[in-house]
């Protein structure tokens, strides 16, 4: 049986990694494993999860995927606030994909006491 690493970086298996939050198992316990996770919901197009982890003031009625986008690394650069002392948080990373990089921080709250990507900038 083989047992891939998570998309989002780690070396834990998927279904132990990012998979349990998106199955509803767990919530994210920082802004940075929401990230993480959020990252490997783009790179499986589970839109559900996307969603539900989307600040209400700016979450879009869909999230449309890019046909033949094929996500290929995350690289986290930097966090700021977003533990379990903090109500809001950032984190700048980089995603690779096939033919590119985007490169953003991202900004994060806690609603109802999980979790949620506000909204992001792109970095230069």
């Amino acid at each position: 049986m083989i047992t891939r690493s998570c998309p989002c970086g780690l070396p834990k298996p998927y279904a132990a990694c990012c998979g349990r939050f998106h199955r509803g198992e767990a919530a994210a316990p920082t802004a940075e494993a929401l990230m993480r996770s959020r990252y490997s919901a783009f790179v499986k197009r589970d839109e559900g999860y996307l969603l539900r982890t989307w600040h209400p003031g700016t979450r879009p009625p869909r999230v449309e995927f890019e046909p033949g986008m094929r996500w290929t690394g995350l690289e986290i650069l930097e966090t700021g606030g977003g533990s379990a002392f903090h109500s809001s948080g950032t984190v700048t990373f980089r995603a690779a994909y096939a033919g590119g990089v985007l490169h953003e921080r991202s900004r994060f709250e806690r609603v109802e006491g999980a979790w949620v990507y506000v909204d992001g900038d792109f970095v230069e």
